[in-house]
């Protein structure tokens, strides 16, 4: 069994940054990929950004130069800064390894 936690979440303006975490436990945490998705009231979860182990990256356009997603494989955690970031930012951010879901941090950002 893995576990995933996320940290860093919350209330920022527009333009604002924050930077989130997430550390993986238990079993197997030597992840080929892990990543970032978000889902916002009323919509679908969708990916935000991902990472494979030797750190290739896949962003979504709506982040791309805005966000950046990095790995500490020594420490089983991945990070996902985020700057200038908009009010439709706005949604529950969660962290993936596959087939594993972390239970998500709040991003608020206001206009």
């Amino acid at each position: 069994q893995v576990q995933l936690v996320e940290s860093g979440g919350g209330t920022v303006q527009t333009g604002g940054s924050l930077r989130l975490s997430c550390a993986a436990s238990g079993n197997a945490v030597r992840a080929e990929n892990m990543g970032w998705y978000r889902q916002a009231p009323g919509k679908q979860r969708e990916l935000v950004a991902t990472i494979s182990y030797y750190r290739a990256t896949n962003y979504a356009d709506s982040v791309k130069g805005r966000f950046t997603i990095s790995r500490d494989n020594a420490k089983s955690t991945i990070f996902l800064q985020m700057n200038d970031l908009k009010p439709e930012d706005t949604a529950v951010y969660y962290c993936n390894m596959p087939p594993y879901w972390g239970r998500g941090t709040q991003v608020t950002v206001s206009s």
